[in-house]
């Protein structure tokens, strides 16, 4: 017998119970006792009666080199773990909210280089991007963005580099990063990307 049915059996028990002090017995506080068995043992019926699902954890994208053969293909990759693993759209959006908590991200792949978009993902605090949406002086997005590449969330190259392939996908640029620049476990690291050289955007200013 699982613990659903003992449960349940308990809850019959309490109602039937209630029923009878309010058949049998003639004393108030005794029948206001019953009642609220009779309540409780009914929501508890009800409440055991909604089917249960396990709750789970997102299921983590694993990253295997071998099934990419295109940067394509890395996008794929770059987009479920933008929206899983990356924890990217906790805080982002991709079109306009007034609720964003942080910078849009719909065309961010045409604004910015891929050298850039890099940097922005593991070096965030370079340049604070500031939020021009409301009247006034413009001010820092309420969440600050983490460090991607380290605890908690602990992005590895090949992920960052999908996750770049995603945006630029998204924006309708073409794709910048090439299957060659992923590290091959095993294999000495590719050359790593450099840092951006080029001056920050309209939204962003040096930290």
């Amino acid at each position: 017998m699982s613990e659903v049915v003992k449960l349940q059996l308990i809850g019959l028990m309490i109602v039937g119970s209630g029923t009878l002090i309010l058949l049998l017995v003639r004393a108030q506080f005794v029948r206001v006792v019953g009642f609220v068995a009779i309540v409780l043992g009914l929501f508890t019926l009800v409440a055991l009666s909604v089917p249960q699902m396990a709750s789970l954890p997102p299921i983590e994208e694993k990253f295997d080199i071998a099934t990419v053969k295109t940067p394509t293909d890395m996008a794929t990759i770059g987009q479920k773990i933008f929206f899983s693993k990356g924890q990217c759209a906790l805080c982002h959006t991709i079109g306009p909210s007034e609720s964003a908590r942080c910078p849009d991200l719909k065309g961010i792949g045409a604004k910015l280089s891929r050298e850039f978009l890099f940097e922005s993902l593991t070096q965030p605090q370079a340049y604070i991007y500031l939020d021009y949406r409301h009247e006034g002086q413009p001010k820092e997005y309420p969440a600050r963005m983490p460090y991607i590449n380290k605890n908690p969330i602990g992005l590895s190259k090949n992920e960052i580099l999908s996750v770049i392939a995603f945006l630029q996908q998204m924006s309708g640029e073409p794709i910048s990063v090439n299957v060659a620049d992923l590290e091959v476990p095993g294999h000495a690291p590719a050359t790593p990307v450099k840092v951006a050289q080029s001056g920050p955007v309209d939204v962003a200013q040096a930290h």
